[in-house]
């Protein structure tokens, strides 16, 4: 099977389109405390529904190593209580911060929740003062996924097939050379 893999990026925090929750039972809130297990509760539990693979195999030690960098950091989206999802945030080497993962827990699908949560991502990444924020989504993730993205105001600058699994390394995608000047 053959994937299609869009990189997106915005370069400007005036460029967000919010979408915000009109239900007050929704909340993101930053895991300030690093905890291994949560990292690897909410990649399982958000990703068994698109195929993410990459870090399924991972041992303690290796989960521990990921969610412990520094340049990492994670929020998580609940309702009511209950987890309804989470994003991950990675600062690049080229002052740069990528979405890492993003996304919601099956029960809260549907419900209008994806473009207020990437809002939050958005809104914490550029809270940073980065000179860029990115992320890349595939053909095996929410068939939404790509729609709010450039709904919320981020721009396609490169996309690129490759074979199920995709094999490309969440952090390193660099910025193309002929993009415009910062």
């Amino acid at each position: 099977m053959i994937v299609t893999v869009t990189h997106l990026e915005m370069l400007s925090a005036s460029e967000i389109l919010p979408r915000y929750a009109a239900d007050p039972a929704f909340s993101i809130n930053e895991a300030t405390i690093k905890q291994w297990q949560v990292n690897k509760f909410f990649y399982s539990f958000v990703g068994e529904s698109w195929s993410w693979w990459e870090k399924l195999s991972w041992n303690c030690a290796q989960w521990q190593a990921y969610a412990h960098d520094n340049r990492l950091r994670t929020w998580i989206a609940s309702y009511a209580g209950s987890p309804a999802g989470y994003f991950e945030l990675r600062c690049d080497e080229e002052n740069g911060v990528e979405i890492s993962y993003l996304g919601l827990t099956s029960s809260f699908i549907g419900h209008g929740l994806g473009g207020p949560l990437l809002t939050g991502a958005l809104l914490a990444a550029w809270a940073e003062h980065p000179k860029r924020v990115w992320v890349h989504t595939c053909t095996l993730d929410h068939p939404a996924a790509l729609a709010n993205y450039l709904a919320r105001g981020m721009k396609i600058f490169r996309t690129e097939l490759q074979n199920d699994p995709p094999k490309y390394s969440s952090s390193s995608v660099p910025r193309p050379k002929s993009a415009p000047p910062q």
